[in-house]
């Protein structure tokens, strides 16, 4: 609830029109299953039973479920759908012997395969199937869906939280479509829009990856390509910039890496952004990262306090206030168009990154 009120006071930012979070770093009784698989979305009690008939043909079975009714009326403009739920699971010992490479695209997999049943059938949506992440979306005013939702339950209590408070507003609005999006560990969102979103979807299913797919929103690439940048290329987060907004050759000339940079900008030009962009996201290991494209027409601020262990990225600086009103000030962070700005999961320092930096090795 800490974010969703840092939402609600930037409200003149936003429309009001939905929320989406992303939770990982969870506590309560998720703590001690790190290593469980989380399946969250929405469903009806036959999109349960079907999830439920699902997993058990695969020798998956539940070890601890969250599941929340709501019984009061929804708020105005939001549906009533039925349970929104968490349910981690143990898995099979067939799936335990995959090497970790096949166990992730086999998470993966089956996440679109119920997105698609739900899709046909209408009784389910499914955000997200992963260790020690939930995703909850829903349609109406981020405060009021807060309190319709119960967010501030223990069961969802997390030390990474990822915020949107509108819907998908390029598109038709649809669940999926809402911010923050998440795929193997990588959840993004992004103020701004993105005119290059066809070349770079199209870049993106040509690599064979399991879950760049069924997109319905420009900004959802964002996602997919920080994950392509790190797991597959094997890139530092700092060096999500390289791919996404590469400096000219003029740039670069004196930069040490240059001969590694051009390559990558030669090898990875179809995913090079058109903004105006800033994108916020989260990493396996709870590493938050911001980014801004070289317009530099979204707002973004990083600030915290180390002693407490706590930051906060947000789009304005009212947003930032309200979530860690106990902070030094001064040494708020703003990105500009080369930078990085980076938080580790021990929440400690606001480390700054430039593309003019040599290049970081992934830890």
């Amino acid at each position: 609830m800490r974010a969703i009120d840092a939402l609600n006071v930037m409200k003149e930012g936003h429309d009001g029109s939905g929320v989406g979070l992303y939770l990982s770093g969870l506590g309560g009784p998720f703590e001690d299953l790190k290593e469980n698989p989380i399946l969250s979305g929405i469903f009806t009690d036959a999109g349960l039973k079907r999830v439920y008939e699902y997993m058990a043909e695969r020798g998956h079975r539940a070890k601890y479920s969250a599941m929340f009714k709501p019984e009061s009326r929804p708020p105005s403009g939001t549906p009533r759908r039925g349970t929104y739920a968490s349910l981690a699971y143990i898995m099979s010992e067939e799936w335990q012997a995959l090497p970790k490479a096949k166990q992730d695209e086999q998470l993966v997999q089956m996440r679109l395969d119920l997105r698609a049943e739900g899709e046909r059938t209408g009784d389910m949506m499914v955000f997200s199937f992963w260790p020690d992440t939930i995703m909850i979306k829903e349609v109406g005013d981020p405060l009021a869906i807060g309190e319709y939702l119960q967010l501030g339950r223990e069961e969802l209590h997390a030390r990474h939280i990822l915020a949107q408070g509108r819907q998908n507003t390029n598109y038709a609005i649809n669940l999926y479509a809402c911010h923050p999006f998440f795929i193997e560990g990588v959840g993004t969102m992004t103020n701004g829009e993105n005119t290059a979103f066809v070349p770079i979807k199209e870049y993106l299913q040509s690599r064979g990856v399991t879950g760049y797919e069924g997109y319905q929103s420009d900004s959802e690439v964002f996602t997919h390509i920080a994950h392509y940048a790190t797991k597959k290329l094997g890139l530092d987060i700092s060096a999500y910039k390289h791919v996404i907004t590469p400096m000219s050759d003029e740039e670069m000339v004196d930069h040490q890496d240059r001969e590694f940079l051009s390559s990558l900008k030669r090898a990875c030009r179809k995913l090079i952004i058109d903004g105006p962009n800033c994108i916020i996201g989260c990493l396996e290991d709870g590493t938050m990262f911001m980014v801004q494209d070289r317009k530099k027409l979204r707002p973004g601020v990083v600030g915290g306090n180390p002693e407490l262990g706590i930051y906060a990225f947000s789009s304005e600086i009212c947003g930032l206030n309200a979530a860690i009103p106990e902070r030094d000030k001064s040494k708020d962070f703003q990105p500009m168009h080369l930078d990085t700005a980076i938080v580790g999961p021990d929440c400690r320092e606001v480390v700054q990154c430039s593309q003019k930096d040599p290049l970081r090795l992934q830890p």
